[in-house]
C-alpha cells in the first residue's frame, strides 16, 4: 500500500491585528509601500539596539540587552547586516561600517570556529559587500573588484578555513581553529552542507583573487559527497570525513542537507556549469521517488528510501524557491502552500512539524526568526506575482512584530504554542528574513535589475560590466553579482590571441636583426620565462609543453582522530506496515 498523509483539519489559526496595509474584505493585496516602511522600520530597531547594546560581539541578547560572541567574535552582526543597509539605501551607514570592520576585525585569533558558518556569513558577507561598495559610494581603491580591503578580509578569513580541507576524502572537518588549524581532537563527523556549501563563496574568491585554491577545495568536496550517495540516488545527514562513511544515514531536503542541494544550483548558474546543474537534478529525481508525498518532503533511509520520519522542518522551507530557480513553478507554488498552512497555525513555523499529527514536535517548538519560507515566497512572487505570496510577507511582519518584539530588538520565539521567547537575536535576522521581506515588497529594488542598466568599470584586464542584475543569493541572503566573476581574468581566447600577435612580432623582429648582422654573438633571442611566457620562434611548430601548475598554498594536516559516538537526527521514527 503506497504511503499517503492524512492531514488533520480544523487547525488552531494565530489570529494577529491587521494594521493599515492589510487586505480588507475586497480581497485586496497587501500594500507594499506600507509593509516595505514596516520592514524597514522592523530592521533599524534590531540594528540600533545592536549597535546600543552588543557590538562589538557577535549577537544581540535582546531580553537583557547586551551582547555575546556566537560564531567565533568577529562583530557577526555587522558584517551580516551590512549589504542589507544598501538594499534599503543607507550609503552613509554602509560606508560608516565598512572602516568600522576594517578597524575592529581580527581572524588571528585563538577561536574555534563553525567552517561553515564562517563561509557562509563572514566571507560571504565580505565578498558581497566588496562587490557592493562602488555602488554604495564607497571611494574603490585602483583594481577594484580585483582588490580592496573587503576583498583581502575576505580572503584572509578563507584562508583560515582552508586547514579544515585537509582530509583523506577532501571533504572538509566542521571547526577549525583560526590561530592553529584543526584541533587534534576534532571529530571527523560533519553534516553533508557542511562540505557541500562552499563553491558559492570560494569560485568567487578565486576568480577575484586569481587563486584557485579556494574553488579547488570546493569543488573536491562537493565532487566527494555526489560521488558518496546510495544507489538509489540519495545522500545522509552526517558523514566522517576521514572515512567517508555515512554516520546519520536519514535523506531528506531540510537541516544538515539543505545548502547543499543549493548550493548545486545557485553554483551552476554562477559559474554556468552543466556539470553541477546535472548533479542537481539527478537529485531532484531520487528526491521525488522516494521523498515526496503529497506536497510534502518526508526523511527516509538512504540506502532503502523507507520513511524514517515524517516531519517537516523550518529549513525546508527553502526549497520552492529553489525550485522556481529550476523553472518547476508548479510544484513549488504547492509546496509553497503547504508550508503557508503551517505558518498560519503558529504564527511562525516550528522547527520540527510533524505532518500526520498536524502539530509540533516536542522540545522543536521554536522559531529562531528563519527566513526560508520568506525567501521562496520572494523567489516566487518574482516569478508568478502572485499575491498570495504578499499575504505571506504581510503575515511575517505582524506575527514577528506582534509576539517578537522587545525593548532591544527581536528575540527568538522559543516555543509557538505560547509565544515564550529566548534571549538571542540570530545575526541572520537581519541579514535574511529582514532583507527577504523587503525585497518581497520592494520590485523595483537594484537587486532586482532586469538589465536595463548596469555600470563600466575599468580594470587592469579590461572594461568590466557590473550591476547589470542576476545576482546570485548565498545561503545567508549574501548577493553576489556574477558578472564580477569575469572582471579579473581575460578569455583564453583573447589571451591566446595577445599571445599570437606578440609571437609574430618577436619573429619578425628576430628576422630583420640575423638579417642585419653578419654574425651572431649569442644565442637566439628567449622569451621571458615563466607562467605564460612565450614561446621561442625555434619551438612554435612543436607541441607546447604544459605550464607547471600554480603553486597552492600548503595546507596544514589532519591527524586521523576516532570516532566514539553517534549523531542522527532527532524525531520519530515512522513504521510503514506495508
Amino acid at each position: 500500500m503506497p504511503f499517503r498523509l492524512l492531514i488533520p483539519l480544523g487547525l488552531v489559526c494565530v489570529l494577529l491585528p491587521l494594521h493599515h496595509g492589510a487586505p480588507g474584505p475586497d480581497g485586496t493585496a497587501p500594500d507594499p509601500a506600507h509593509y516595505r516602511e514596516r520592514v524597514k522600520a522592523m530592521f533599524y530597531h534590531a540594528y540600533d539596539s545592536y549597535l546600543e547594546n552588543a557590538f562589538p560581539y557577535d549577537e544581540l541578547r535582546p531580553l537583557t540587552c547586551d551582547g555575546h560572541d556566537t560564531w567565533g567574535s568577529f562583530s557577526l552582526t555587522l558584517i551580516d547586516a551590512l549589504d542589507t543597509l544598501l538594499i534599503l539605501g543607507n550609503t552613509s551607514e554602509f560606508q560608516r561600517v565598512v572602516e568600522v570592520l576594517q578597524d575592529n576585525v581580527d581572524f588571528d585569533i585563538d577561536v574555534n570556529a563553525s567552517v561553515f558558518e564562517t563561509n557562509i556569513r563572514v566571507v560571504g558577507g565580505l565578498l558581497s559587500a566588496h562587490l557592493l561598495s562602488k555602488k554604495a559610494g564607497v571611494e574603490v581603491e585602483a583594481g577594484w573588484p580585483c582588490s580592496g580591503p573587503l576583498l583581502r578580509m575576505a580572503e584572509e578569513a578563507a584562508r583560515k578555513l582552508l586547514p579544515a580541507f585537509q582530509t583523506p576524502t577532501g571533504m572538509p572537518y566542521g571547526t577549525v581553529n583560526l590561530l592553529h588549524g584543526v584541533n587534534p581532537g576534532e571529530t571527523p563527523v560533519t553534516c553533508t552542507a557542511g562540505i557541500g556549501t562552499f563553491i558559492v563563496e570560494f569560485a568567487t574568491l578565486s576568480s577575484l583573487t586569481g587563486d584557485p585554491v579556494f574553488e579547488d577545495v570546493a569543488r573536491v568536496a562537493l565532487m566527494r559527497l555526489w560521488e558518496s550517495r546510495s544507489d538509489i540516488g540519495l545522500v545522509g545527514n552526517h558523514i566522517d570525513v576521514l572515512t567517508g562513511k555515512w554516520v546519520a544515514q536519514d535523506a531528506g531536503i531540510g537541516a544538515g542537507v539543505d545548502s547543499y542541494f543549493e548550493y548545486l544550483v545557485k553554483g551552476a548558474i554562477l559559474l554556468q556549469d552543466k556539470q553541477l546543474m546535472a548533479m542537481f537534478l539527478e537529485y531532484n529525481k531520487a528526491i521525488r521517488n522516494y521523498t515526496h508525498f503529497d506536497d510534502w518532503y518526508l526523511w527516509v533511509q538512504m540506502y532503502k528510501g523507507t520513511v524514517s520520519m515524517p516531519v517537516f522542518q523550518s529549513l525546508e522551507a527553502y526549497w520552492p524557491g529553489l525550485q522556481s530557480l529550476i523553472g518547476d513553478i508548479d510544484n513549488a507554488m504547492r509546496t509553497f502552500l503547504n508550508y503557508y498552512t503551517v505558518w498560519k497555525q503558529f504564527g511562525g513555523l516550528p522547527e520540527f512539524y510533524n505532518i500526520p499529527q498536524g502539530y509540533t514536535v516536542e522540545k522543536r517548538e521554536g522559531y529562531p526568526l528563519r527566513p526560508e519560507l520568506i525567501e521562496s515566497a520572494m523567489y516566487l512572487y518574482r516569478a508568478t506575482g502572485d499575491p498570495t505570496l504578499l499575504e505571506l510577507g504581510r503575515d511575517a511582519v505582524e506575527s514577528i512584530e506582534k509576539i517578537s518584539k522587545v525593548e532591544c530588538g527581536f528575540a527568538t520565539i522559543k516555543d509557538l504554542r505560547d509565544h515564550k521567547l529566548d534571549n538571542r537575536m540570530e545575526s541572520f535576522f537581519l541579514a535574511e528574513t529582514v532583507k527577504y521581506l523587503y525585497l518581497l515588497f520592494h520590485p523595483d529594488n537594484f537587486i532586482h535589475n532586469n538589465g536595463s542598466t548596469f555600470d563600466s568599470v575599468m580594470t587592469p584586464h579590461g572594461e568590466c560590466i557590473l550591476g547589470a542584475g542576476g545576482y546570485i543569493f548565498n545561503t545567508e541572503a549574501h548577493p553576489i553579482d556574477p558578472a564580477a566573476l569575469h572582471c579579473c581574468h581575460r578569455l583564453k581566447e583573447e589571451r591566446w590571441e595577445v599571445e599570437g600577435l606578440m609571437r609574430e612580432f618577436y619573429s619578425l623582429r628576430q628576422h630583420r636583426s640575423r638579417a642585419q648582422r653578419k654574425t651572431v654573438s649569442s644565442g637566439p633571442w628567449e622569451p621571458p620565462a615563466g607562467p605564460g611566457a612565450l614561446s621561442s620562434p625555434e619551438n612554435q611548430d612543436q607541441p607546447k609543453e604544459k605550464q607547471p601548475a600554480k603553486k597552492r598554498t600548503p595546507l596544514l594536516s589532519c591527524p586521523s582522530q576516532p570516532f566514539t559516538s553517534k549523531l542522527a537526527l532527532l524525531g520519530q521514527v515512522f513504521l510503514d506496515s506495508s
